[in-house]
């Protein structure tokens, strides 16, 4: 059993550059510090109406926006339940993908998986193939945007547009490191469900998730005998239509924090957002070909989180914890034992810029004697 350990509210602050939470603003945190209100009052459908259309106008998309009390994992869950009858493509290069066909297996439903060696890339070719030779009629595609477990960025809207030429079949896609801060046009890639944690890109304190649906993805769970209960797609958007509200209770202080953020990207603006990002990923991995070395396959590198490869065998532990104690910052080892000391992590996402992303790559420099 664990022993407790009590919380002191005295620890040091330190900037992140993990791959999720992420920094936060000082306003988005205060945002959060009001008078608590009922979520059946019309306070909570002014603020849940706010969110939800200014997320639609933020993401440039037509499709409707769903916004839970969760983390990102409910919306992977509940897409399998709310869409797959019984047979699922899952893509898998890394740990997220493989828990999409964990979670798929795990809710009773026929799994094949398109497997890549942690590193490489999903090409699009290869879901054609499969989709085109295979005995068996999948209901959905699935596939991890932005794969953070080894920095691969996955071309979506090339596999969406795959998909897309099979009417029945749906795409599902797990954007949780990246949407906020590596554009997707959503509706123009046959993108029928993707969705996202808010501790990550769009840089908020966590709490909620946020999917996007498309309106074939809505009736199909419609005509479905039976869907995911917190998540269903029909519950969940028809409630929004009727009541401007969350079927259930939802983190009201998280949603203050969101609409406070989402006002700063709107005035940011998605393009400008997404150049901000491309600008710290090139840094980045300009940096680390000077040191290091990248581990994702060349050309299919993630906007939000770098995989640098440890070629020169540093003390991956030991540099994290010494940059941590001198400058008050904080990376990510490699994701698990197999990439722990071999590669580390560094999450440039959110509020950062390349300056920002500089001050922690000084330090690490300094810390690993480069």
């Amino acid at each position: 059993m664990t022993d407790k350990r009590e919380y002191t509210d005295d620890y040091p602050d330190k900037t992140l550059y993990i791959p999720g939470p992420t920094e936060v603003r000082e306003d988005v945190i205060e945002a959060m510090a009001q008078p608590m209100f009922g979520h059946r009052m019309d306070r909570m459908t002014d603020l849940y109406t706010t969110i939800v259309e200014d997320t639609k106008e933020f993401l440039d998309t037509d499709n409707e926006v769903v916004v839970l009390t969760a983390s990102g994992t409910e919306f992977m869950e509940s897409s399998i339940l709310n869409l797959v009858d019984e047979n699922v493509l899952v893509t898998t290069c890394g740990s997220f993908s493989e828990r999409q066909a964990d979670v798929a297996e795990r809710l009773g439903k026929s799994v094949d998986t398109l497997e890549y060696e942690w590193g490489e890339a999903v090409k699009p070719e290869d879901v054609r193939e499969t989709l085109e030779e295979s005995d068996t009629e999948y209901d959905g595609v699935t596939c991890v945007m932005n794969e953070s477990s080894t920095g691969v960025r996955n071309p979506i809207e090339e596999i969406g547009d795959v998909v897309s030429e099979f009417p029945d079949t749906y795409f599902i896609v797990d954007a949780v490191s990246a949407l906020g801060g590596d554009y997707v046009d959503i509706d123009r890639h046959g993108i029928d469900v993707i969705f996202t944690s808010v501790q990550k890109a769009f840089a908020m304190p966590p709490g909620l998730a946020v999917c996007v649906v498309g309106d074939e993805t809505y009736e199909r769970e419609v005509g479905k005998d039976s869907a995911s209960w917190y998540g269903g797609f029909q519950r969940t958007i028809d409630y929004y239509d009727r009541k401007g509200q969350t079927h259930s209770t939802p983190a009201i202080p998280v949603m203050l924090a969101y609409r406070k953020q989402m006002k700063h990207m709107l005035e940011e603006g998605h393009d400008a957002r997404d150049e901000r990002h491309r600008e710290m990923a090139e840094y980045t991995r300009e940096w680390a070909h000077e040191y290091f070395d990248l581990f994702p396959e060349e050309g299919y590198e993630s906007r939000t989180v770098s995989c640098i490869e440890n070629t020169q065998g540093i003390d991956v532990a030991g540099t994290i914890e010494a940059v941590s104690e001198e400058y008050d910052m904080v990376f990510s080892n490699g994701y698990g034992s197999a990439l722990g000391e071999k590669t580390f992590r560094i999450g440039h996402m959110g509020e950062h810029d390349v300056e920002s992303i500089k001050e922690l790559t000084d330090a690490i420099e300094d810390a690993a004697g480069l």
